[in-house]
């Protein structure tokens, strides 16, 4: 427990302000149990936070009677697996046994033991048990280390942190929309640009009207079949050859964001054969997922890799004239044009899937290379101020996420309300004391408690 506290405030232990209700799971076996009007929290259904106004399970009245239940402003905790999740509840609830909740004394403002608990995470997480999975039981969690504020300052707090957390919501919804714009912004420069209208009236182009009437009449019609040396994929019999070092293996999941990756790269042993060079990528070659949730991704070898193969769900396009590829990258990935042609024929039937036909019948329209040149240099520059955007808000995201735990911080070192216990010294002393507040709470906890009844001796 901090030694720094505000001198108005006390430490205490969670079973000192609050009752602590372990969760049970009625009987599976009775259909009767589920499906009604009372909430059955689970910890997935924490993952938002404060008031839990849905629940992905319900219990009937006879399901709640077999469990402990909560009243509303209850705050219950995940225990079990992922510590320290934390919710509200607005009506009589239940929960499973993953989770703890805590009913705070009528006297405490419970929103303000909500936040309080939002940061007893780390905590929890040092106390766990050290089994496979991370555990506080009960007994265990009972005894965290809480702060008692006198009343009406935690209400104080509790506005405070209202007000501050949901701007810094309001600020994190704000930015977490922004990746999804410049989403949105490259699929239109992708689709101008090979439209021919990148370089003239860009700010015009209208996303939703991709046609190919847009088609500049200077530019040469094309089939893929057509500028291309040959079209492939990789074999089926390369597992055999997997090893933990040698020549590079180039799977679906290596192109899945449009470009190849090989952060977590696989190795092979090639044969000497036919088959093995067949499939050996070269700088500039187009490689295309052919199968899978991600069929259609795409990326180019801007490098020399040297020694490196394609999987079987890999196509491998190698044009006849290299210096065509980036432009031809851009098509087989624009929304109005290759990728649009792919994804057509790749959904037409059941499982998602391209054959090699669907590959080469792809067609659309080339300008002069200088033109095309032009183009790709425009997209690049274009396409490198959107990363350098990302980049800032993913920067800016990190340091809004970290903003609300230093506010909360801040709040449960007084930092928030030092003016205020200034101002108000008869709200922190006396009757208005945490220690007078402590007092009655233990009054009114001995006056629930259940009195225990002895039996009387047997007289002769």
């Amino acid at each position: 427990m901090d030694t720094k506290l505000p001198h108005a405030w006390l430490p205490a232990l969670l079973n000192d302000v609050s009752e602590i209700v372990t969760g049970k799971t009625p009987s599976t076996k009775n259909p009767h149990n589920f499906g009604g009007g009372v909430p059955f929290i689970k910890p997935a259904d924490l993952d938002k936070g404060q008031y839990i106004t849905q629940t992905v399970e319900t219990l009937t009245d006879l399901g709640a009677t077999s469990v402990p239940t909560v009243p509303a402003n209850s705050i219950p905790v995940t225990c079990i697996g992922n510590l320290g999740k934390v919710g509200i509840t607005k009506q009589i609830s239940a929960t499973n046994q993953q989770i703890n909740t805590v009913v705070p004394s009528s006297l405490v403002d419970y929103r303000f033991f909500y936040y309080q608990l939002k940061t007893l995470k780390p905590w929890m997480q040092e106390n766990a048990s050290a089994t496979t999975v991370t555990i506080i039981n009960k007994a265990k969690f009972s005894k965290a280390p809480v702060l008692l504020p006198p009343f009406a300052e935690q209400k104080v707090i509790v506005d405070k942190l209202d007000t501050l957390l949901a701007q810094v919501e309001t600020t994190q919804a704000r930015l977490e929309r922004i990746p999804q714009i410049l989403k949105r912004f490259r699929q239109s420069v992708l689709a101008a640009a090979v439209s021919g209208k990148l370089m003239e009236d860009f700010q015009a182009f209208k996303s939703n009207s991709f046609t190919e009437s847009y088609l500049p009449n200077r530019w040469q019609s094309f089939q893929l079949s057509e500028l291309s040396d040959f079209i492939t994929s990789g074999s089926r019999g390369w597992a055999k050859y997997y090893s933990d070092s040698g020549s590079l293996f180039i799977r679906s999941q290596d192109i899945n964001t449009d470009e190849l990756e090989l952060n977590s790269p696989c190795f092979v042993t090639p044969p000497e054969n036919k088959e093995g060079k067949r499939t050996k990528v070269q700088k500039n070659d187009l490689l295309l997922t052919i199968t899978g949730a991600n069929v259609t991704k795409c990326a180019r070898v801007k490098v020399d890799l040297s020694d490196a193969y394609v999987s079987q769900h890999v196509g491998l396009i190698r044009l006849s004239d290299a210096s065509m590829a980036p432009f031809i990258e851009l098509i087989l990935k624009a929304p109005n044009s290759g990728r649009y042609q792919l994804q057509k024929a790749a959904y037409g039937g059941g499982k998602p899937g391209l054959n090699l036909q669907n590959i080469k019948d792809v067609h659309w329209a080339l300008p002069e290379p200088s033109e095309a040149e032009a183009i790709v240099r425009r997209v690049n520059e274009l396409f490198a101020h959107a990363d350098h955007i990302e980049q800032q808000v993913n920067n800016a995201l990190a340091r809004v996420n970290n903003l609300t735990q230093s506010i909360l911080a801040k709040a449960f070192h007084g930092e928030l309300t030092e003016q205020w216990r200034k101002d108000n010294p008869e709200l922190i002393s006396g009757e208005n004391s945490a220690e007078a507040l402590l007092e009655r709470i233990k009054a009114e906890r001995a006056a629930k408690a259940p009195v225990k009844r002895t039996r009387k001796k047997a007289t002769a």
